[in-house]
């Protein structure tokens, strides 16, 4: 081999080499990093721990939720708590009032009877809030149900916000209240609108009513309508066929 050839050669050869070693360094340097991973020993620090303590007043970025009864209705235990983790006041009701119209009055209706105007429209009822059931259930149920859905629902966690959703099961309570009240819990003034025995009631919401007018529901639940125009409805009410007014099955 000429001196030449013998030195192209040698320098290939330390090119190889190079490579092989800068290849194999850079794979060192990757796999094995000089860092400690979570909750790994540390012979470093005389506490021999890696992971450093926050220095004292250090403040959490974005929120915390430490507070289990505000953001699970839940006690220590797990257990659905009985009572409020905030002041429940007309404010609040009146935001929850608010939310519930928006959130909860298409499937469960604007007096929490369960007779929503999708429900009316052949979707499934759910239970009245008024039964025994529900008027006793815990504050912490009613929240946990909106956080993480129920049955046939779904969670509203991503549409209404921890404080919301407590003003809505405080907006709820008010609902089932309304239904169960004692008369003699009213102050006098009220007391004397109510009718009495065997007068006429009085529509509480004459100007305004819970439920728009519609005669397509003048005899429901006992007789549901799926009105005309309302494609893809189903349900008891639903009109089948070809002829109009007809609605396509789902």
């Amino acid at each position: 081999m000429s001196r030449g050839a013998a030195g192209t050669s040698a320098c290939a050869t330390a090119l190889i080499a190079l490579s092989i070693m800068a290849a194999g360094c850079s794979r060192l340097d990757m796999q094995d990093q000089p860092k400690y991973r979570p909750q790994r020993p540390s012979e470093f620090f005389a506490d021999g721990r890696s992971e450093r303590q926050p220095v004292e007043g250090t403040v959490a970025y974005g929120p915390t939720e430490d507070d289990t009864a505000f953001y699970e209705g839940k006690d220590a235990s797990g257990k659905d708590i009985e009572e409020f983790p905030l002041v429940v006041d007309k404010t609040l009701i009146l935001r929850g009032q608010n939310r519930y119209d928006i959130y909860c009055s298409p499937c469960h209706g604007r007096i929490g009877n369960g007779l929503g105007m999708i429900v009316r429209r052949g979707f499934k009822q759910p239970p009245s809030y008024h039964i025994d059931r529900l008027r006793q259930a815990p504050v912490g149920h009613l929240y946990d149900v909106i956080s993480n859905g129920y049955g046939a629902m779904l969670n509203y966690a991503a549409q209404v916000e921890p404080r919301d959703r407590w003003a809505i099961v405080a907006y709820i309570r008010a609902l089932q209240y309304s239904q169960n009240a004692n008369v003699n819990d009213l102050p006098a003034e009220a007391r004397n609108r109510v009718p009495a025995i065997g007068q006429a009631p009085i529509p509480a919401q004459a100007n305004e009513p819970l439920v728009p007018s519609d005669p397509d529901f003048e005899d429901f639940p006992g007789k549901p309508a799926t009105p005309s125009g309302v494609p893809g409805a189903h349900g008891p009410g639903a009109v089948h066929g070809t002829g109009p007014g007809s609605q396509p099955e789902r």
